[in-house]
């Protein structure tokens, strides 16, 4: 292997580094990969730029469209309000979450459809009376069980399929062919999460989240004569305390939320503000506040048509994540206002404006309610229980299904290739209303499309120097020409790499490796493919393997050793029966 074999490898290595580090996005980290390969010749522009016109990650795109057309006009909803009801027992409940969870995350991409099922789920656990941590972590992992059922399940599954393709020039995989494999590590998988989750998973009570609202917030009053009445907000010194936000100004029977810095005070506001309550000595310091009269009726328990309660997770995709709250500038961005924040299950004390934000963090927010509509599809947080919320359009939504059963028959009969069946039921779903234009502009996930076409870069790169070929060979001395001990290593390397960086990026890395490995033996590639398709989606270890199981964390009030405690097990279980099964159907024997 030459120079340029050992930079490829030198690259590939760096970069599993910064994205392993959770410094680094990683499409961030793999865009300057792509560059970095790109100038210095080791590959053409047109290898650099070939992940962007991939058919797998076209076809990603459009499916993005799909499942943003079922998720907008009430599809997932509907199919909710009719499965749910009324279980009697922890078992029962969460059978009624993963099996339809499973099946819908078969066709649709699972990241809305978790989405979707996350307010529902987590409204329906208070209705039962049964703590939200027993059934978001089944709720994730049926959702990445169900995207092993077809090729369009995950992007994954797609991205890898494009690949395959393109490296080896032929007609790829049929939408169905995983099939065969991901519905027997389903149902084995889904048994397991019946059989051990009810009494493995934490038993966390959802009220105790945040505690009793007088923990953190405080109110006083403006003197009625005091040297504050006709000041602004900002001039009265409200604005920049160090332990304290300003929530809301009760005057008159009305509320003003989000209080900006220039509303002027008058004699006799409420005043409640959030963060330490230790700190109301500080307030009471400055001439023109006085103890309020109200402090044994709470304002922020009472109703208002002026302003809602809600709670949101962030997303890993956030823009303030690593922020703190005061200088994220939730009133500015979001017109909202954090009184509390909570992390693993538990309010975090302290100086509210202090506390970095972290994925899975869950924030009691405080808006007008215009915020649920004009959030409710934000990729930086998803809305776990919004107070007066409207109530779900259900107008379009077995339109939206019946385009999803057309697309999906066209595939499978052969009539259109997966990616024209994609394109054509994305158009349709703009067509007819399901989505509009904008909804299905801001579900398509950026970061995710530049890190599958970077990472078709690097594994161009490894492929083209012999790179790959030098690292399937250190695989087959491991394995001693044993092809069942091959397809189980390849898994485990997968695996393994899913858990430290993204499932795309993993797989779109080791299948040069794994092309040059079954040449060199012989062997039909198709199963060690597949093995790869299995090991990327089925990432149970930690909350940052998979991206819907970030999305539950919070949501579910879970602490990392939580996934760590009922995911590595399962990470164990899944493995063993996905290359059993795969060694199975394919007739992998073990010489």
């Amino acid at each position: 292997m030459d120079w340029q074999g050992w930079f490829a490898l030198g690259m590939a290595g760096a970069a599993l580094i910064l994205m392993s580090s959770g410094r680094y996005a990683p499409h961030l980290v793999l865009m300057v990969v792509l560059i970095a390969l790109s100038a210095s010749g080791i590959i053409s522009a047109g290898q650099a730029l070939s992940g962007f016109s991939n058919t797998g990650l076209i076809t990603v795109v459009a499916l993005f469209v799909v499942a943003a057309g079922i998720h907008h006009s009430g599809g997932v909803d509907l199919l909710v309000r009719h499965l749910l009801r009324n279980p009697k027992t922890v078992r029962s409940a969460q059978a009624r979450i993963t099996l339809p969870v499973a099946l819908l995350s078969g066709f649709l991409n699972n990241t809305p459809v978790v989405a979707t099922m996350i307010p529902a789920v987590h409204a329906w656990s208070r209705k039962i009376g049964i703590a939200p941590s027993k059934l978001m972590i089944p709720l994730s992992y049926s959702a990445i069980l169900g995207g092993t059922l077809t090729m369009i399940g995950t992007s994954t599954n797609l991205v890898v399929n494009g690949q395959y393709e393109q490296l080896t020039g032929g007609p790829g995989l049929s939408i169905f062919s995983i099939t065969a494999v991901g519905l027997p590590v389903a149902i084995l998988g889904i048994a397991a999460i019946l059989l051990f989750m009810p009494r493995a998973l934490p038993n966390r009570e959802d009220r105790h989240k945040f505690g009793s609202m007088r923990e953190f917030t405080l109110e006083v009053a403006v003197a009625i004569d005091g040297p504050l009445v006709g000041k602004t907000v900002g001039e009265a010194g409200l604005r920049e305390l160090d332990r304290l936000y300003l929530v809301e100004i009760e005057r008159d029977g009305s509320v003003v939320t989000a209080v900006p810095s220039e509303e002027r005070l008058c004699g006799g506001d409420r005043l409640v503000f959030a963060g330490d309550t230790q700190a109301i000595s500080d307030l009471l310091r400055i001439n023109g506040i006085v103890p309020s009269e109200h402090a044994d009726e709470p304002s922020l328990s009472q109703h208002r048509a002026e302003r809602c309660l809600m709670e949101a997770a962030l997303s890993p995709q956030s823009e303030v994540l690593g922020l703190t709250i005061r200088d994220a500038r939730f009133r500015e961005r979001y017109g909202a206002v954090v009184l509390a924040v909570a992390r693993g299950g538990a309010r975090v004390s302290g100086n509210l404006g202090n506390i970095q934000l972290k994925p899975g963090d869950v924030l009691l927010l405080e808006a007008r309610p215009a915020f649920v509509s004009r959030q409710r599809y934000n990729k930086d947080f998803l809305l776990i229980n919004d107070l007066e919320t409207e109530a779900p359009r259900h107008n379009r939504a077995w339109l939206s299904w019946g385009i999803l059963v057309v697309l999906v028959g066209l595939a499978a009969c052969g009539v259109l290739s997966m990616l024209n069946a994609a394109l054509l039921g994305a158009a349709l779903m703009i067509m007819t209303g399901c989505c509009s234009v904008g909804q299905a502009q801001k579900s398509v996930d950026v970061p995710v499309v530049l890190t599958i076409a970077a990472s078709f870069a690097l594994g161009a790169a490894l492929q083209e120097t012999g790179a790959a070929t030098f690292l399937a060979g250190a695989i087959l001395g491991l394995s001693k020409g044993h092809v069942l001990l091959a397809l189980f290593l390849v898994y485990c390397s997968v695996s393994v790499l899913t858990e430290v960086i993204t499932n795309n990026a993993a797989a779109v890395l080791v299948i040069p490796v794994v092309l040059s490995m079954t040449n060199t033996m012989g062997v039909a590639a198709e199963p060690f493919v597949i093995a790869v398709m299995m090991a990327a989606s089925a990432s149970f270890a930690t909350p940052l393997g998979y991206q819907t199981n970030m999305m539950v964390f919070g949501p579910g009030g879970y602490r990392f050793g939580d996934f760590v405690r009922v995911g590595l097990p399962m990470n164990v279980f899944i493995g063993l029966v996905s290359v059993a099964v795969i060694a199975m159907v394919y007739g992998v024997s073990p010489g």
